[in-house]
């Protein structure tokens, strides 16, 4: 590049056309939306950015486009670990766009979906990313039927009955390769901490589980997704006589199967010597226990930048897939071995 182009005032957008060899829209593109540019494009205008030191005024641009400048993340506990990852690579691909990203909880105090509402507001959010699939289907009508309010995807969950866009984990292949991972292992008997009937992960692990659990026995533990469902898992898989204890459980979360892991090792019945475990999600955590988690894998960053490029293309209008499927993967660590035929006294 010839920074002789460089004027010595502030640099225009025309001054970051030239350098970069490109036309004014084209910057403008890769300021709004540069994942619908191509990367050779995308390095020159980055470069001429950082040559001319140019600065997007933000509030102008907004103004002139009746815009905010932000997206909303809707999540359905604030608290739970599993969505730093999404948010974090979330926020990162919006602000490369120019974006900021907004967080909040989708429940209000009283434990009612009411927080989508208040954001289905033009002049409250350029764009919506939903990740609660328990959001009632009819909160969700105006979104189909008017168009002057911001565009609604959904990501991690989604809303059943509902046509949005989904940005989420293939759960069922992920499912599906936790069984078959204790089946490989000789497990025949295995207990299962699931979520919430009604909830759309809950459903299609549970569809994966039986994919791959044909002529094996399953034994179904109640549970939230959270710790205390796991701790409430261990104790009912305690109570249970010896010969009626599944060898191996695999929890729909990894805050579940950490729970239930800890609650068996105070009362000295220690994975993988005793019982197999497996999780899902594979948050930071697990991997730093000691025995550290066996687990399903979601790419959550990727996951998160996945549905942050969706609705930066939902806003500018573009066309986006109905369904955007990641691939899980099986994390294997040290809380699974094959099954013998010990059985841990009452």
């Amino acid at each position: 590049m010839d920074k002789g182009l460089i004027s010595s005032g502030r640099a225009r957008l025309s001054d970051v056309a030239k350098l970069a060899g490109v036309s004014t829209s084209t910057v403008s593109r890769v300021l709004s939306c540069p994942d619908l540019v191509a990367e050779t494009t995308r390095q020159a205008v980055t470069e001429a950015l950082a040559a001319t030191g140019y600065r997007m005024n933000h509030a102008a641009r907004n103004l002139r486009k009746q815009r905010t400048g932000s997206v909303v993340a809707l999540v359905p506990n604030l608290g739970n670990p599993f969505f730093a990852k999404i948010l974090d690579g979330m926020g990162k691909e919006l602000a490369q766009a120019g974006y900021d990203l907004l967080v909040a909880d989708t429940l209000d105090d009283a434990g009612r979906h009411t927080t989508l509402q208040r954001f289905m507001d033009a002049s409250r959010a350029d764009g919506i990313i939903l990740m609660d699939g328990m959001v009632p289907v009819d909160h969700l009508r105006d979104a189909h039927e008017r168009t002057d309010l911001p565009p609604l995807i959904t990501a991690c969950e989604w809303v059943e009955d509902s046509d949005l866009p989904r940005v989420m984990l293939d759960n069922r292949e992920g499912a599906r390769l936790a069984i078959q991972h204790l089946r490989e292992l000789g497990h025949r008997h295995i207990g299962v901490i699931g979520g919430p009937d009604r909830n759309v992960l809950h459903k299609s692990r549970l569809a994966g589980v039986h994919d791959a659990a044909d002529g094996m026995r399953l034994t179904l533990f109640e549970g939230d997704f959270t710790l205390q469902a796991g701790k409430k898992a261990a104790k009912c898989w305690e109570e249970l006589s010896p010969d009626q204890r599944p060898g191996a459980v695999f929890a729909f979360s990894d805050e579940m199967a950490c729970a239930f892991m800890a609650s068996l090792q105070r009362n000295g019945i220690i994975a993988p010597r005793d019982i197999s475990i497996v999780g899902f999600d594979d948050i930071e955590l697990g991997s730093h226990l000691a025995p550290a988690l066996t687990t399903i894998r979601q790419p959550k960053r990727e996951l998160g930048r996945q549905a942050a490029r969706t609705i930066l293309q939902r806003i500018t209008g573009a066309e986006v897939d109905p369904v955007t499927l990641l691939a899980p993967q099986l994390m294997l660590r040290e809380t699974t071995a094959p099954f013998t035929n010990v059985r841990i006294a009452g």
